[in-house]
């Protein structure tokens, strides 16, 4: 029985690529060279992609997209991502790993601090000068990528993939969970640390409260200031998505996956799904396979 493929940046580079730590490409180029790369899939690594012709539809973590020119999407490790594109779409696809940045940066929580790597699905339909700015951005870091070997390759990377984040995080919408105070933005960062790590043994908001010495109350008060969703609902929302995940790889029995996630039978596991999602696992698992590329 094999998990969902993930991907590494090491399992994409050809042997002239000279880093697993960071790849770019054109989008156009990459399709065509990993065009048997299996979908839905995860990676291990954060991409960015941006949509310079639209053709075709991609979907992250089972949200589909149609897309458009001038769509950039932005993902963080783990993600289930699946796509299908036409023959007309182009684009920049920038690929780097943790390690590339903190070659540079000690800080381990510098990527989750951006908006787009700590909201749950970040798609941006970019115009006018911010298109402009962040497609040149990533057109630079192309040529410097494909252009014959200089001193300090990586480092002018990094240099000009923190003006890419940057610019990125600039222009996103400003919602509750990124305009929240600073207090509250580490807080709710904190707990969805905490859910990423222990969700599948830790269903109660007062077991996290514990763990981040506050009283439930004031965790769901942030949760709810922050997202308009309680604590319950972020860490239930966890464990259907982790389900959503291992669903869609057919090798999984729905015994398995519920032994997997910790629930105490298949029946409760299905009842669970059910009552969230308005379908059985069955047919949630159905319906993905259909879309399967």
């Amino acid at each position: 029985m094999k998990p969902l493929p993930t991907y590494s940046i090491c399992h994409l580079m050809g042997q002239e690529h000279r880093s697993g730590e960071y790849y770019l490409a054109r989008l156009r180029a990459f399709i065509n060279s990993h065009d048997k790369l299996l979908f839905p899939h995860r990676h291990d690594f954060y991409q960015i992609v941006l949509l310079t012709k639209a053709d075709g539809t991609h979907s992250i973590d089972f949200i589909p997209f149609e897309a458009s020119t001038g769509q950039l999407y932005c993902m963080r490790p783990g993600q289930v991502h699946s796509w299908h594109y036409g023959p007309e779409a182009e684009g920049i696809i920038l690929n780097f790993n943790e390690a590339f940045i903190t070659a540079i940066c000690h800080d381990p929580e510098f990527l989750q601090e951006f908006p787009m790597f700590s909201l749950d699905t970040c798609v941006l339909q970019l115009e006018g000068h911010t298109l402009e700015r962040i497609g040149q951005l990533m057109e630079m870091m192309l040529q410097e990528y494909e252009a014959s070997p200089r001193p300090y390759r990586p480092d002018m990377l990094r240099g000009m993939l923190v003006q890419v984040l940057v610019e990125v995080a600039r222009c996103m919408p400003e919602t509750a969970e990124t305009t929240g105070s600073i207090h509250q933005l580490d807080m709710l960062r904190r707990f969805r640390q905490l859910i990423e790590r222990h969700y599948k043994t830790h269903r109660l908001p007062k077991d996290y409260a514990e763990m981040l010495h506050l009283t439930p109350n004031h965790l769901n008060a942030v949760c709810k200031a922050c997202t308009g969703m309680s604590a319950g609902e972020l860490i239930r929302d966890r464990i259907l998505l982790e389900a959503k995940r291992l669903l869609v790889n057919p090798q999984w029995s729905i015994a398995e996956i519920a032994d997997q996630l910790d629930f105490k039978d298949n029946a409760y596991f299905s009842r669970f799904f059910r009552k969230y999602t308005e379908q059985t696992p069955e047919q949630f698992r159905r319906i993905g396979l259909s879309d399967k590329h």
